[in-house]
């Protein structure tokens, strides 16, 4: 079984996708999940400017496999509005670029949330989500996969129940390259019982099919379960637990899928070396967060 474990890390300056690789070396990590920019807003660098080839180089020589990279799509993008015609456009528009980019990295993974249905209800968010999918995949001119997260269902996300998933990728012509971001916390916020994992997967693989499933986010949660809050928690801080979550690590259904830690930050620390090293050897650290918190 080939275990591909890391964290979302960031593109630092002046050293940017370099960088981003040295930090998951470092956090002992094999992939990593990036933005190509601010996920606020639209401006982006040129991605020549990014020291693409030395990162490559670095993976190479450590066996990291650019297939397994993620990349994250901003939050300003919401293909599901159907009031307003120019956030539509705007979100349109801004994935295409970054599908290019994404392919420009050497990368062929993007997670995308699906939208939100701003009060119009989901029928009708889902129906023009299918649009713009169709209108971005028609044009983008990649193979990039987009890996559609699934939510906690605040507000008016779309996407907190696998049959959102499964009707947009069912009604889009492009099926074949969309795909799943399964998020732990979000499910649980959503109200799976995520701590039977068995269940959760034979429930997905009945509605959307295990095939489709290409990354997965490791988080616990803040909240309980059904909450619809989507609040992440540090592993084995959280309502999830470290013995729920390590079984979405090591479970044999899910051998060679990224897993990407979105845990919070303690005290302005990074705690995804210790994270990893427990959830990759099996074993937790009692109070390892408190620990972490008085160096």
């Amino acid at each position: 079984m080939k275990l591909w474990l890391g964290s979302h890390v960031d593109l630092v300056a002046p050293s940017y996708l370099l960088a981003a690789v040295e930090t998951t070396l470092a956090q002992g990590g094999n992939t990593m999940m990036i933005y190509t920019g601010a996920p606020q807003n639209s401006i982006r660098k040129p991605v020549e400017g990014m020291r693409i080839q030395e990162a490559h180089a670095l993976m190479q020589a450590n066996h990291m496999d650019l297939n397994k990279i993620i990349v994250h799509a901003p939050y300003i993008i919401n293909l599901g509005n159907t009031i307003k015609s120019d956030t539509f456009e705007i979100g349109v528009t801004f994935l295409i670029r970054e599908l290019q980019r994404v392919a420009q990295m050497g990368f062929s993974t993007l997670v995308l949330h699906p939208g939100a249905h701003v009060g119009e209800g989901k029928d009708k968010a889902i129906a023009k989500i299918i649009q713009g999918l169709n209108q971005v995949l028609a044009a983008d001119g990649t193979n990039v996969t987009i890996a559609l997260e699934t939510m906690a269902g605040k507000g008016t996300e779309v996407g907190d129940r696998f049959e959102d998933l499964r009707a947009i990728i069912e009604g889009c012509a492009f099926a074949n390259r969309l795909g799943i971001c399964l998020d732990t916390c979000h499910i649980h916020d959503a109200g799976y019982d995520v701590k039977n994992i068995d269940n959760i997967l034979a429930t997905f693989d009945q509605v959307i099919g295990l095939t489709k499933l290409k990354v997965i986010h490791i988080n616990d949660s803040k909240n309980p379960q059904g909450a619809r809050k989507d609040r992440h928690e540090n592993i084995g801080y959280g309502h999830l637990g470290y013995p729920t979550l390590v079984q979405y690590i090591h479970h044999p259904r899910l051998d060679g899928i990224p897993k990407i830690l979105e845990t919070p930050w303690i005290d302005e620390i990074r705690p995804y070396q210790q994270e990893i090293a427990m959830l990759k050897n099996q074993t937790y650290q009692e109070g390892w967060r408190e620990q972490l918190k008085s160096k």
